[in-house]
């Protein structure tokens, strides 16, 4: 924990708000494609498989 915290306090100053929003964007689009093609892949294996 104390590295973990150490490294975030270091890296604070340097991120800028844009950053910080393009890494939120990015990370919930990958969420969502994530879901999309596992939910995706359990539809074609379970059709596959009748």
């Amino acid at each position: 924990m104390g590295t973990a915290g150490g490294t975030f306090l270091s890296v604070l100053p340097n991120l800028h708000s844009e950053d910080v929003l393009k890494t939120m964007l990015l990370a919930a689009l990958g969420a969502i494609v994530s879901f999309v093609i596992s939910m995706l892949l359990k539809y074609l294996i379970k059709k596959h498989k009748k």
